[in-house]
């Protein structure tokens, strides 16, 4: 596998060159533009996937806590029934 390092600034400014050539400058600005939308659609579906998460863990801890709760409970009221 060949590694590339850092692009430096020449790299740069002959890839958008290349890119300028290829596509021409009416294509540039649509391009951005879909480059644009497909990247706040990626950090949009990225922050729901984190919040369903959280909301998962959320009820989890909380469903884990009513299980302690009531076994602790039921616990305490077999103590109770064995010291009667």
């Amino acid at each position: 596998m060949l590694f590339i390092g850092p692009l430096g600034g020449w790299e740069i400014a002959i890839i958008l060159l290349i890119v300028l050539i290829i596509f021409g400058p009416s294509k540039l600005p649509q391009m951005g533009q879909a480059l644009g939308k497909a990247i706040r659609e990626f950090k949009k579906a990225g922050k729901e996937l984190k919040s369903e998460v959280t909301d998962l863990n959320d009820e989890d801890e909380e469903e884990n806590r009513r299980r302690s709760s009531k076994t602790s409970t039921s616990a305490k009221d077999d103590k109770d029934k064995e010291n009667s």
